[in-house]
């Protein structure tokens, strides 16, 4: 199998606020303009420690060329963007999450009445609690989603172990820790699989950096995205994931698909590692034209 990159699209440079906080983006118009504006907009969110140019930038060009304007952005604390550098604050992302579709509903040549939202990897679970509290939102996507649970956390690990994990973080908030590394050393992405995709040129960005906090993880295990579900009510929601998939469960997946409410879609691809929706054909395109699909019709 190849990893594709899609190809890059007339692109902007913009920049937004998020709790004071500024946020580095780029926009990408419709490919050739070849929409008459206002244009749908769709903002997509990453990854865990991931930047606009990783596989946010991807899946941004990828809708680009299908028809949408499409923002790809860094969240607080990584990338371009301000904030504490390397740490994951979920709540704050949820609120750059509001900040963008402000942002795009800023946008003339945007139509502010038909915007999405696609999340992949832990963005799916962002991108489905946000949408759960703006109504602006029109429809969401998560693609090898991390539909964060704590209950299911605390049921998987036993609640000992999960309070005791919790207690540890805690105890050491404010460290930083490597987000991959090699040969099974200590990492917040621990394995081979994160270090095949972060510590190889294969991601290579000036923008990313390895390391977060300790405390960064405490956010990971508290956030409740799986409990978003029945609060999309009107909202349309996509869901793509790997049957195989050891770093964002199948089993939330289906799990938020059953407990969402309205109109719901799910797509099941026949991948077996978590990145390989990151940028591995056939199922980067698999993904993406899923995704595209959906926003045409939802949108």
């Amino acid at each position: 199998m190849t990893h594709t990159p899609a190809a890059a699209a007339e692109s902007l440079d913009v920049s937004f606020t998020s709790d004071g906080i500024s946020l580095a983006g780029t926009l990408y118009p419709p490919a050739g303009n070849q929409r008459d504006s206002p244009w749908p907009a769709v903002a997509v969110t990453g990854p865990f420690t991931g930047v606009r140019d990783q596989v946010a930038g991807t899946y941004a060009r990828r809708l680009a060329r299908a028809g949408f304007a499409a923002l790809a952005f860094d969240h607080r604390g990584f990338g371009g963007s301000g904030g504490r550098r390397g740490h994951e604050d979920s709540q704050g992302k949820v609120a750059d999450l509001r900040a963008a579709v402000s942002f795009l509903q800023s946008r003339a040549e945007v139509d502010s009445s038909r915007i999405g939202l696609l999340g992949v990897c832990l963005g799916g679970g962002y991108a489905v609690r946000a949408a759960s509290q703006d109504p602006r939102v029109r429809a969401v996507a998560g693609v090898a989603g991390g539909y964060n649970s704590p209950a299911w956390f605390a049921a998987q690990l036993g609640p000992d172990a999960y309070r005791g994990a919790l207690a540890a973080f805690l105890a050491s908030y404010d460290e930083y820790i490597p987000a991959v590394a090699a040969d099974g050393a200590e990492a917040a992405m621990a394995g081979d699989e994160p270090y095949a995709y972060y510590g190889t040129d294969r991601s290579r960005s000036q923008l990313w950096e390895n390391r977060v906090t300790r405390g960064s993880l405490h956010s990971l295990m508290t956030f409740d995205a799986l409990g978003a579900a029945p609060l999309l009510d009107r909202t349309p929601l996509l869901i793509v994931h790997g049957k195989a998939d050891a770093f964002c469960s199948p089993e939330l997946a289906a799990a938020l698909h059953e407990q969402a409410t309205g109109v719901k879609e799910i797509v099941w691809l026949d991948s077996s590692l978590h990145i390989d929706l990151y940028d591995t054909e056939p199922y980067l395109s698999q993904a993406s034209d899923a995704v595209a699909g959906f926003f045409a019709r939802s949108l």
